[in-house]
């Protein structure tokens, strides 16, 4: 089940990034993975495996329901399936850095569940000067998402209040933006919607213990 990172979808990818700084990929990875993906989560959700996700690092940890509400889960790479997704996503590393030389060095990521009413208010996932969190990905796994169920993701203008994008949570599609440049929120879901949330780093000194996203 490999991603098809046709040469043209390579340059569509690496052309969105510098000149936008975010990149919408529909149907990038195939219902059986992204149905196989779901099927875990909702494994680890029903033995209570999740946890409640917070805002900020280390001692700064808080949980603030005022600003996001989802529950997360680490990929450990324990299972055959995320080892199957965590090399598609070493394939779109290895592009990143051949073209752009921005130096990644590892990927982490975790499940998101947003249950009904769920929501994660505007936000960048890395503050420049601070990165360790280079590129987001986020891959939706919501099979025939209707457009009133809400919980789309909203990329702003880095410099001013507009909206760039709203972006439905279809399975199958993949967005990556740059975690520094691109503002973004989740608005409230009126469905469950799950996604898998990850970053390309700089550098392995946190890895697994800081503060999630999306």
């Amino acid at each position: 089940m490999p991603l098809d990172l046709t040469p043209k979808i390579i340059d569509q990818l690496l052309d969105s990034l510098v000149e936008k700084g975010w990149f919408e990929w529909p149907n990038a990875v195939t219902d059986e993975l992204c149905l196989n993906l779901l099927t875990e989560v909702e494994k680890h959700d029903s033995e209570g495996e999740l946890q409640r996700a917070g805002i900020g690092r280390g001692k700064a940890l808080q949980l603030n329901k005022e600003v996001r509400q989802d529950s997360i889960y680490w990929l450990n790479g324990k299972s055959s399936i995320q080892q199957t997704y965590l090399k598609q996503m070493a394939e779109i590393q290895f592009q990143l850095n051949r073209a752009l030389f921005l130096g990644l060095l590892e990927y982490e990521s975790h499940f998101a569940l947003y249950k009904e009413g769920g929501f994660y208010k505007k936000h960048l996932d890395s503050f420049r000067g601070h990165a360790n969190r280079v590129v987001t990905t986020v891959l939706y796994l919501n099979p025939n998402w209707q457009d009133e169920w809400g919980g789309e993701l909203v990329i702003y203008n880095e410099k001013s209040t507009e909206t760039l994008a709203t972006i439905t949570p279809q399975m199958g599609k993949l967005v990556i933006f740059m975690s520094e440049e691109i503002p973004h929120e989740v608005l409230p879901t009126k469905q469950p919607r799950v996604s898998v949330t990850g970053w390309f780093r700089c550098n392995a000194s946190i890895a697994g213990n800081i503060d999630p996203a999306l």
